[in-house]
């Protein structure tokens, strides 16, 4: 059932860029999970649709907008946010939760605005909300390549301050890390992971897939780095058995995917939940 995707460039491009999707999103999900900001996803990722329709709004005005990505404009206005929203987080310190549904209503808000302008949704648009197979060009999974490879290496180096922001903060900072820059790095990079996966996944589609497979891989793991190992065979396997699934049977890939990821959540939580069961007896 795969060899098609190896017979035509752009199935091959998006086969291949599925499965960084479903390395890099579980990974930054095991520290949005622990560190309490799963709700950040979502509010981002509505941020990106803001910018996707205000690319196309531009698109019908400029030429070059016409010619360019709106998944480019939807990334920066992703980033944008997270940027804002730290800052949210400052004017209101004692309520710094507000600054997840401030960011989110702005964000739909404008975007129903743009998405107006353009006289409402039309192809483009409706596969970046749900994910296409066809979503990926050369130029794009170069890109991809190139972000996933940013993130994985910050990743890497900031491993062990992250670690202990999650856990600790308090003890954190009076060690002496810039818990305010790391915040803020850490937040970009959520931002860019969304990016990443919003052409595969959708927009509506992609927190789920950054959640659910940590959400699986909690009730299995033992340890912190154990997590990150179940997360990314989770996050693995439903993005390629949707990622196939939803081209053969002419399904939009971001159900499909979010569809299979429930799935393995709902038997992890019935199989442990029963086990814990047999335990107590």
């Amino acid at each position: 059932m795969i060899e098609v995707f190896f017979q035509f460039d752009f199935l091959r491009y998006s086969l291949f860029t599925a499965i960084l999707i479903g390395f890099m999103a579980p990974i930054i999900g095991v520290f949005i999970a622990v560190r309490r900001l799963s709700l950040m996803a979502d509010a981002l990722s509505h941020i990106t649709l803001t910018g996707i329709a205000f690319s196309l709004l531009l698109g019908r005005y400029s030429s070059f907008f016409a010619g360019l990505n709106p998944v480019y404009m939807g990334m920066t206005f992703s980033v944008t946010g997270a940027l804002l929203t730290e800052r949210l987080r400052q004017v209101y310190p004692y309520y710094k939760e507000l600054a997840i549904p401030i960011l989110l209503s702005g964000g739909i808000g404008l975007g129903v605005v743009f998405i107006s302008l353009a006289n409402g949704f039309n192809t483009d648009l409706f596969n970046y909300l749900f994910g296409s197979v066809i979503a990926i060009n050369q130029t794009d999974f170069y890109v991809v390549i190139t972000l996933t490879a940013i993130v994985a290496t910050v990743l890497f180096f900031l491993y062990k301050e992250l670690f202990f922001l999650s856990f600790d903060e308090e003890q954190a900072v009076i060690a002496g890390l810039p818990k305010k820059s790391l915040h803020i790095i850490f937040i970009v990079l959520v931002a860019i992971v969304i990016g990443i996966s919003m052409q595969i996944v959708g927009i509506l589609l992609v927190s789920a897939l950054i959640t659910l497979p940590v959400a699986a891989a909690m009730r299995v793991a033992k340890s912190f780095k154990q997590m990150f190992v179940y997360s990314v065979v989770i996050g693995e396997v439903s993005v390629l058995t949707g990622f196939v699934s939803a081209f053969h049977l002419d399904l939009a890939p971001g159900g499909t995917i979010v569809m299979i990821n429930v799935l393995i959540l709902l038997l992890v939580i019935a199989f442990t939940g029963e086990r814990s069961i047999r335990r107590s007896a």
